[in-house]
């Protein structure tokens, strides 16, 4: 089951006649959603390119976890993921101008690990979400294994840091951020990854 979630009070509008170009795939820890973004940029080869997510690459360069972090130090993190997100956005939007973008995460997503709370995080940032919002054709948030016992913690992912407790609780934070978008849906969690990569593929009007 795909549900649809949709917000008309004081969000940003989707020109409908304008091409589906910047897709964000996001999802909490043990949603399949890095896995699933690869695999559509295998079956899709050339019709799309992908945004990789930039909170794994800092993570991985750094060589600690978000919870290994000072206060002070997840700031600083949150705030250099924002930067990488946007001039990789910035970087392929430009090199790749006709092709459908896939993005690991968008800059919604950042708000949810800011220590003073997602406010405080666009405050520091100079923006707002309805601006950030606005950088998004659609959204399609996954939801995690966890939600069917299947969550396996750091096993399949080494930054992760949530139990699977904090997993489910993690997807909830995500949904409520991307509600404002006009264009956002929820693919719930499935045992078979096929099915949700099929119903992924049906968002994107290519199953």
């Amino acid at each position: 089951m795909i549900a649809i979630r949709r917000q008309s009070l004081d969000v940003p509008t989707i020109d409908e006649s304008r091409k589906l170009r910047r897709v964000v795939l996001t999802g909490a820890p043990g949603s399949g959603k890095t896995t699933i973004v690869r695999e559509l940029a295998r079956r899709l080869g050339d019709c799309v390119v992908i945004v990789p997510e930039a909170a794994t690459q800092y993570y991985t360069g750094l060589g600690l976890r978000w919870d290994q972090l000072t206060i002070e130090q997840r700031r600083d993190a949150q705030r250099a993921i924002y930067r990488l997100q946007v001039n990789q956005e910035k970087h392929i939007d430009e090199s790749h101008p006709d092709r459908m973008i896939l993005l690991d995460r968008g800059t919604i997503d950042g708000s949810a690990y800011w220590p003073d709370g997602p406010d405080a995080y666009w405050l520091d940032l100079g923006t707002t979400p309805a601006e950030q919002l606005r950088r998004y054709d659609r959204v399609i948030v996954l939801e995690t294994v966890a939600h069917i016992g299947l969550y396996d913690g750091d096993e399949s992912n080494h930054i992760r840091f949530e139990d699977a407790s904090g997993a489910v609780e993690a997807g909830k934070t995500l949904e409520r951020l991307w509600t404002g978008h006009p264009d956002v849906h929820i693919v719930e969690a499935k045992p078979i990854l096929e099915d949700k990569i099929q119903a992924v593929l049906r968002l994107l009007d290519r199953a």
